[in-house]
């Protein structure tokens, strides 16, 4: 696999008007600020926008944006399996603000979940204490979940993917409502 090519927040900026963002957080963290102009297609969701995607592409550059840019690399990816050729921005959500660039947040919303990574530092951290806990208390065997949750800590950085967040992914405040799904598509269609 190639790595896709990348554009910095900078240039991202000066050109925005020029292309179409895609963010492929979960809509918790995508509420929580974006990249102005963006549309929402969660990661787990992209292939099945590929049609508007490929139509977009077609017709000017996709920027394709997450948190950090592991999100959009892997978006990237399977755009580019599927024939689509699309950007990363370089560093995500995260550079962008760092940079000094505004972030749109969406008012109204009363509350903003948890960038994915939190998510799944909180709950493997919570793992890890709850089988100690029980271990200790209950019987040894339950220190066995520290063990499994340090071993796919590790696989998820050795392979550059996280099960755990592809899991939490699919909790109701990580998952788009279909009403905001289909309003991304078709603001796909009308570009």
């Amino acid at each position: 696999m190639t790595t896709p090519t990348a554009l910095g927040t900078d240039e991202a900026r000066t050109r925005l008007h020029e292309l179409t963002v895609i963010d492929v957080r979960t809509p918790g963290e995508f509420a929580s600020g974006h990249v102005p102009g963006a549309l929402n297609i969660p990661l787990a969701r992209i292939e099945e926008a590929l049609p508007e995607i490929r139509g977009t592409a077609d017709r000017g550059e996709v920027l394709v944006v997450c948190a950090s840019g592991a999100r959009s690399e892997n978006a990237c990816r399977t755009l580019a399996e599927h024939g689509v050729t699309a950007t990363t921005l370089t560093g995500g959500t995260n550079a962008w603000a760092a940079g000094g660039h505004d972030l749109h947040r969406p008012g109204g919303r009363p509350r903003t979940s948890w960038a994915m990574e939190r998510q799944v530092r909180f709950t493997a951290g919570a793992v890890v204490l709850l089988g100690l806990l029980l271990g200790l208390l209950v019987h040894p065997a339950f220190q066995l979940l520290a063990a499994g949750i340090a071993a796919g800590l590790v696989f998820s950085a050795v392979t550059d993917t996280c099960g755990m967040a592809a899991v939490l992914g699919r909790l109701p405040h990580n998952r788009p409502r279909p009403a905001d799904l289909e309003a991304a598509l078709a603001a796909l269609r009308g570009r």
